[in-house]
């Protein structure tokens, strides 16, 4: 059995944010081999895929190396990738059936487009110890199914360094969720990109995540209204790597792009 490592949201490779795929199962697998491998693997994501009676469409589940997750960006670009890429699917486009419901991606260009389930948040109040946790204090928080601080500039992103436990604990709190946060930021007028940001989710067993698809279903639609633009480009500053992906805001839906590169393909002697 195969299994492909792919840096996605990605131009080059060791960008990005890498995910494992395994080679299409015709059966899903006992959960808890998929949870052991996930583990093994620790990545922040290992997407497991299973056929249909149509070529274009398989189940799609997601695992971090804690937890079985309700809907992963990166990962779906990579399953999405190794399908076109790896194995060779002759189709303009391909369907997931997830926890998420029905996810499509389609190939354009160099890249693909991903079709996501829009999360608007809604504007809350700023936590109590959230400063404190994060190292610095937020002008705003935005909840959905993350917590959402937004800071005034890129360089107050890149010089976070939270105290996780306190973190999950607070924003798990605050949502009702499992404590994850994105931290984001206008750009400089000057940058290749309109917002920066980044990822922490300790309740998902990933202490801060390369690039994010699930968290830009949320930061688009806030974004795209605050800037009154459908479309924007965002950076996920993870230190040393860093994603980029482009994003557009279509009502109750996102559509993000990007690009993947396969970095590693493995043998499973299992």
């Amino acid at each position: 059995m195969r299994q492909w490592t792919v840096d996605a949201f990605a131009s080059a490779p060791f960008k990005g944010n890498p995910a494992c795929v395994v080679e299409p199962f015709t059966a899903w697998p006992d959960d808890a081999w998929m949870q052991a491998l996930a583990q093994e693997n620790n990545q922040a994501e290992t997407a497991f895929l299973l056929r249909s009676d149509d070529p274009a469409r398989f189940g799609l589940r997601w695992f971090t190396p804690a937890l079985e997750a309700p809907l992963c960006g990166h990962a779906t670009l990579a399953a999405a990738h190794v399908l076109f890429a790896e194995l060779g699917l002759d189709a303009d486009g391909v369907t997931f059936d997830t926890l998420s419901g029905p996810l499509t991606v389609k190939r354009i260009g160099a890249g693909y487009e991903m079709d996501f389930p829009a999360q608007p948040p809604k504007q809350t109040d700023i936590p109590a110890g959230l400063a404190e946790a994060l190292g610095a204090a937020p002008s705003e928080v935005w909840a959905a199914n993350y917590l959402v601080a937004i800071f005034e500039d890129e360089a107050a992103i890149r010089a976070l360094r939270p105290d996780l436990a306190a973190l999950e604990r607070i924003s798990g709190a605050a949502t009702g969720g499992r404590g994850n946060l994105s931290a984001a930021a206008l750009a400089p007028a000057d940058a290749p990109y309109d917002v920066v940001s980044r990822f922490f989710a300790p309740g998902s067993g990933i202490p801060e995540d390369p690039t994010t698809g699930s968290a830009h279903c949320i930061l688009s639609p806030l974004w795209s209204a605050r800037l009154k633009r459908s479309a924007l480009r965002f950076h996920q500053a993870y230190p040393g790597r860093g994603g980029d992906l482009e994003c557009e805001h279509r009502g109750d839906r996102v559509l993000l792009r990007g690009e993947a590169v396969t970095t590693v393909e493995s043998v499973l002697r299992l």
